[in-house]
């Protein structure tokens, strides 16, 4: 799969493969072992969700990929480890955010952080999202995760507005690509 530069930290040509594939129902536990560390949800509530609540939306990713051809994957490692999730899908119609937009992100287990996974994930999702038809995206990142700021600015995102998050009880920084035709 991809092999991409990782920024200043990681160099071009020591990146890991990365592979994505479309979650399946044994990825929800996969899921939930790899984001129970309190670094990994920092930005994310503090901690991971239960079992449950990785089961549904391993489900919803299922059918985003069926109905539209991409959604939130699985990422594995040259091992075939599952390491965290990248990918695509709608915005949610909820009260705040870029309604009507399809949002990008990446989350990884700590112990694959700073090694080009997250980049690498991130450019084959941009690629599958344009082979998709999408026609932009953008990413949605609390304003302290800097590691999550430099993937999108990696990607050649740029800052395109700010969403106050009662959630999250910040204004979350939007970044977005034109993706072309």
């Amino acid at each position: 799969m991809s092999s991409v530069s990782a920024g200043s930290s990681v160099p071009e040509k020591s990146l890991p493969v990365v592979r994505l594939r479309v979650p399946t129902e044994e990825d929800a536990y996969a899921w939930h072992r790899v984001f129970d560390d309190p670094e990994v949800m920092e930005f994310h509530g503090g901690r991971a969700a239960e079992v449950s609540v990785y089961e549904e939306l391993t489900a919803r990713q299922r059918k985003h990929d069926a109905e539209q051809g991409f959604c939130l994957w699985t990422m594995l490692d040259e091992d075939d480890e599952v390491i965290g999730f990248t990918g695509a899908q709608p915005w949610p119609l909820d009260d705040w955010g870029p309604v009507g937009e399809i949002e990008i992100g990446w989350r990884l287990g700590r112990a694959h952080w700073g090694r080009g996974f997250a980049t690498a994930a991130a450019r084959a999702t941009v690629a599958r999202a344009r082979a998709a038809g999408v026609p932009r995206v953008v990413a949605m990142v609390h304003p302290r995760n800097i590691r999550s700021v430099a993937v999108a600015e990696r990607l050649g995102m740029t800052r395109v507005a700010t969403y106050p998050s009662k959630r999250l009880g910040v204004d979350a920084l939007c970044f977005g690509l034109e993706l072309g035709s």
